[in-house]
């Protein structure tokens, strides 16, 4: 079982630089950036956090082909895999349609357009060439001029029931949203559909699933950071999650409102109601560590290649949560991480974090 955290890329570089670091040193296994539109460029971010650390794989939490064409993808992969030794992991999606509306992009078909990409960069970074289509006319001209060091793995972020069987056939590893963290149950199904027509010749595939986490020793600001996160990211959630959750866009139609066109995240973040609030986790670390031992719901069961929850009462400052994760692991189903921040978020509230574990 391997650990990793996901932050968004709101902080500042020298904050990814010190979360890493401690990441390191605590035992984590993987540290993944986002890349959402308008906030810090993920690749310079964990350019630094590659020069900062030694061991940890480091990976974009994602990228797509629409903002960064697959050739430079590829290029990015290979360059960044040089320059930490082999510790980079190509995390890619199609993107969130509402944020990539906002700068007049459009992909009607998305699980197509992944295949081909995926397909694309994966023969360039084995240094061969790809198949003509969307993204290749010059078939002969379109090829890397320097050797890659290795085929970067390629991580699949997907919410959908196509494209979480897509990453089962194809990806290297997948990055699916546990939104709310019972929602394993079902992302794993339609992860194990796409295995029974997984590539000849591919690994094993790592199920790097994930958690939204904010903890405090102050339960409500702790909760009111998870809500300020639900209430930007929300209005973008897959429909299969939507679902799981008993809610539909419109229930975030004026949440959004507040956030993308009033821009106040505080009053955003106060209209988020206890069904949205289901999914992450939120509160003090003692107080989620007790009811966690309690729990019996078929969501805290555990999975024999990752769970989807364990407590870890840890603080930004030393990220003891890899070493609690690890210790409480074999007997305690529920994964709780250490903090992130959305702008707009009060000073000193809980950072939410997103706990990967595969």
């Amino acid at each position: 079982m391997r650990f990793s955290l996901r932050l968004n890329n709101d902080l500042r570089i020298d904050d990814y630089v010190a979360l890493a670091r401690a990441a390191e040193r605590a035992g984590f296994d993987q540290f993944w950036i986002s890349n959402d539109l308008f906030f810090r460029s993920a690749p310079v971010l964990l350019a630094a956090v590659a020069h900062a650390t030694e061991r940890i794989e480091i990976g974009t939490c994602v990228l797509n082909p629409h903002t960064m064409h697959p050739a430079e993808l590829a290029m990015l992969a290979a360059t960044m895999d040089e320059l930490t030794g082999g510790r980079f992991n190509l995390g890619l999606a199609a993107g969130a349609a509402d944020f990539l509306g906002w700068v007049g992009l459009e992909d009607r078909r998305p699980v197509a357009t992944m295949r081909e990409a995926i397909a694309a960069i994966r023969a360039w970074l084995a240094g061969e060439r790809a198949v003509a289509g969307r993204f290749v006319r010059d078939v002969d001209a379109a090829y890397l001029r320097f050797g890659p060091s290795r085929a970067t793995p390629i991580y699949l972020g997907a919410m959908g029931p196509a494209m979480l069987r897509l990453a089962g056939e194809l990806a290297d590893g997948t990055l699916p949203l546990l939104f709310p963290p019972e929602h394993y149950f079902t992302v794993r199904a339609l992860i194990d559909e796409g295995r029974r027509r997984r590539v000849p010749g591919l690994g094993d595939l790592d199920l790097a699933a994930c958690v939204w986490v904010s903890l405090g020793d102050d339960a409500r600001a702790a909760r009111r950071a998870l809500a300020e996160k639900i209430a930007y990211y929300g209005h973008a959630l897959s429909p299969l999650i939507l679902e799981r959750l008993g809610l539909t866009r419109d229930d975030f139609a004026p949440i959004e409102r507040a956030v993308m066109v009033e821009r106040d995240l505080g009053r955003a973040g106060a209209m988020v109601d206890e069904r949205m609030l289901q999914i992450g986790v939120a509160g003090a670390p003692e107080a989620l560590w007790r009811a966690s031992g309690r729990s019996s719901t078929p969501a805290c069961s555990i999975s024999p290649s990752a769970r989807p929850l364990a407590p870890i009462p840890s603080a930004p400052s030393n990220c003891s949560g890899a070493r609690s994760c690890r210790r409480l692991a074999a007997d305690s189903p529920v994964l709780l991480g250490p903090p992130g921040t959305l702008p707009g978020s009060r000073s000193g509230s809980p950072r939410v974090a997103l706990l990967n574990v595969s």
